[in-house]
Formats: structure tokens, sequence, C-alpha cells
């Protein structure tokens, strides 16, 4: 697979909403360093969490519709400091 788009990942999953929260709890766990269910090459978290759903490896383990109405999980998130990005300079 040399692209892994949403309408791959959509005939396996129930509706779309279900496949943003599958794959972004795919993704976090990835990010904490869960193994990959697939030889992860180059790929970024998210883009490796989609194609475990496109191949069948990443599935809800709940019912569908219990995991859309449940509350999401709070993961309490480092705080971050931003830098202001320098303007670019005019060269003439």
């Amino acid at each position: 697979m040399a692209r892994v788009t949403i309408e791959d990942c959509l005939p396996l999953v129930e509706n779309r909403f279900a496949l943003v929260i599958l794959a972004t709890k795919r993704t976090r766990q990835l990010m904490a360093g869960a193994r990959p269910l697939l030889d992860p090459g180059r790929n970024k978290p998210s883009v490796l969490s989609l194609r475990e759903i496109a191949t069948g490896k990443v599935k809800f383990d709940r019912d569908v519709d219990a995991a859309l109405a449940g509350k999401f999980d709070k993961e309490p998130v480092a705080p971050t400091t931003l830098r202001p990005i320098p303007p670019p300079s005019v060269q003439r």
C-alpha cells in the first residue's frame, strides 16, 4: 500500500467519527511507545495508525456507539512553550 487514505479505512469501521476516535487512540498509543503492528518504515505515528486500521490489525474492542457516546480519555498535556518565529531577513 503506497498511500493510505480515509477511504481505505472506512469499510472497516462503522463511520468516519469512529475512525477518528480509533485512529486518535492508536496514534497516542504509538507515540507513548506501543509496539507497531506493521513495519513502521519512515511513517509518522498518525499514518502508521491508519495503515494498521486499513489492514484490519486495529479494531474497536467494544461497541462503537458506546465508544462514541463515552467520555474521551483526558490525558494530561505537558505545557508547551512556543517561541516566536523570527521574520525572514530581506536580502537585496
